[in-house]
């Protein structure tokens, strides 16, 4: 599999993110569901807790890419839904530093919400991993 960024600007990379990933010779995708911060039995965790709900979500997004025999490596699209903007940036670096570790920058939506489905829950991932 290949990937190549496609950035017609460049201030998005230092955001930790590109405008596009151009895919090609990828055998597998996976779209996988919005994650959020909920325990294994389906209850949600961390209420009002904004950065610990991010670094759940995160570890839930990688426990279904694990089960599909991929990782944080193969993400290619993130979509991030929150019910604060300006809450999610102050702890976006727990995000950035986990897909810079993974040496990844995908493609990123931020978008604010009313709510998410589970009123306690502030943020959710949704993503596109390919391999």
């Amino acid at each position: 599999m290949r990937r190549t960024a496609v950035n017609p600007w460049n201030w998005s990379v230092q955001l930790g993110y590109h405008q596009g990933e151009l895919v090609s010779g990828a055998t597998r995708t996976l779209y996988c569901a919005g994650q959020t911060a909920m325990n294994a039995d389906g209850e949600p965790q961390h209420a009002g807790d904004l950065a610990a709900q991010l670094a759940l979500s995160l570890d839930n997004l990688e426990a279904v890419l694990g089960e599909a025999g991929m990782s944080l490596a193969g993400l290619v699209r993130l979509t991030v839904y929150t019910t604060d903007v300006d809450l999610l940036f102050q702890h976006y670096g727990v995000l950035a530093g986990r897909l810079a570790a993974a040496g990844v920058a995908p493609a990123t939506t931020v978008l604010g919400v009313t709510r998410l489905a589970i009123p306690p829950l502030l943020v959710e991932l949704e993503g596109t991993a390919v391999a």
